[in-house]
């Protein structure tokens, strides 16, 4: 499956408090977390969209972008 890399910055973006980004990127056990802590209490959910908008979080498989 390939990741597109403007779908992950728009689900961070707007559902990053529910780690739906997570989910997406395939980090199942961080997704139920940002889940039940609405994003780390929203610090998580920042860090992971800058992650995501940096390159520095790559899907969970090892993939690149496409």
């Amino acid at each position: 499956m390939g990741y597109n890399k403007t779908t992950a910055i728009l689900l961070s973006f707007f559902f990053g408090a529910l780690g739906v980004d997570r989910f997406y990127l395939g980090y199942t056990g961080l997704g139920v977390l940002k889940l039940f802590t609405f994003g780390c209490f929203g610090i998580l959910e920042l860090i992971d969209f800058i992650r995501i908008c940096t390159g520095n979080l790559k899907p969970a498989d090892g993939s690149e972008y496409e």
